[in-house]
């Protein structure tokens, strides 16, 4: 007869939802920085100046993807927006050490997407699945828009062509085009931001599972992830605890490891588990992780990624005060 899970001092999904939190509300500071420095260039100078925050390069993936290759190719780091490129790199590390913890820990999409479908399960009391078949039809979409990007920028983008997207007014005010899209969007932009917000309240995870070519991205780097969660068959009741919370719907209690691209880290299988280690995250298959050391590992990837970045000398921007100026004004024109 197996004991009951002795829980840890501290709640593993209380410290993750703080977490995800903290890095939700950085990501509003930094957007609301980023826009008090853009304001001062757009009114030429009539506005306060504040600096311009690095991170928030961190919504460039599909253009840190050209600097990755620019970088492979051409051995230079691109100046423009270098923490792009440094903080694409992290995310792709932390996939290959610890899954795709970047989606359940530190993404604001997918905090906002969980908080979503999570209030749409308590209002409502259903949880809305599509068919199996459709389910599986869907998550190819995010596969294919992968591929769509990497055919277009690995596959389609020679040596000169990255030089020269990485030089221009664009790529150099494309942070500032990212910012625009949610200070000044179009109505086709409305409508498709509105219908994900209804389509991720009924259906969990809807952009994370089905669109998100960033996370499948993820996905198959987190494949080759030491890391594990592991069932021990003699000691589950088959109680269905974990396949009730996992976020990426995945039937934790029919698998002895579990292996899917979907999985994200979020140890919420781990901390619902009504017996003792019977869930647990680990390396191999005798070395199982304290439960509050891997979400110190993702933190401290994180960390050192950013570190990285900033002593290295690839973290800020070499456009200058002036280079703002002349092209912020311009922006339309790009």
């Amino acid at each position: 007869m197996t004991k009951k899970r002795i829980q840890p001092g501290y709640n593993l999904v209380f410290w993750r939802n703080l977490v995800q939190t903290g890095f939700l509300f950085w990501c509003l500071y930094l957007g609301v920085q980023f826009s008090r420095f853009v304001a001062h260039f757009a009114s030429r100078g009539e506005k306060p100046f504040v600096s311009r925050p690095p991170g928030i390069e961190a919504f460039l993936p599909i253009g840190a993807l050209v600097s990755l290759k620019n970088w492979v190719l051409n051995g230079i780091v691109d100046p423009v927006h270098p923490a792009a490129l440094i903080l694409f790199l992290t995310f792709l590390a932390m996939a290959l050490l610890t899954r795709k913890s970047f989606c359940s820990w530190i993404c604001p999409v997918g905090t906002l997407s969980e908080l979503l479908w999570r209030s749409g399960e308590r209002l409502t009391g259903h949880r809305f699945r599509f068919w199996r078949w459709l389910d599986i039809l869907l998550r190819s979409v995010k596969y294919l828009l992968l591929f769509f990007f990497l055919k277009l920028i690995l596959f389609g983008m020679p040596a000169q062509a990255l030089k020269g997207f990485l030089s221009s007014p664009y790529w150099a005010m494309s942070d500032v085009k990212m910012l625009h899209f949610f200070t000044d969007p179009s109505v086709l932009s409305v409508v498709i931001v509105l219908t994900l917000v209804v389509l991720s309240f009924f259906i969990r995870q809807f952009w994370c599972r089905y669109l998100c070519p960033y996370g499948a991205m993820l996905g198959f780097f987190s494949f080759f992830s030491p890391f594990r969660v592991r069932r021990d068959r003699d000691g589950c009741t088959g109680c269905g605890s974990c396949d009730r919370v996992c976020p990426a719907s995945i039937a934790v209690s029919g698998k002895q490891q579990v292996f899917s691209m979907e999985c994200t880290g979020c140890l919420s299988c781990v901390q619902s588990c009504p017996e003792h280690q019977v869930l647990q995250m680990g390396v191999g298959r005798r070395w199982q992780t304290p439960d509050g050391m891997f979400p110190l590992l993702v933190l401290l990837l994180f960390t050192l990624g950013v570190a990285y970045g900033m002593l290295s000398g690839h973290w800020h921007s070499t456009l200058s005060y002036r280079d703002y100026m002349q092209l912020i004004p311009l922006l339309n024109r790009f």
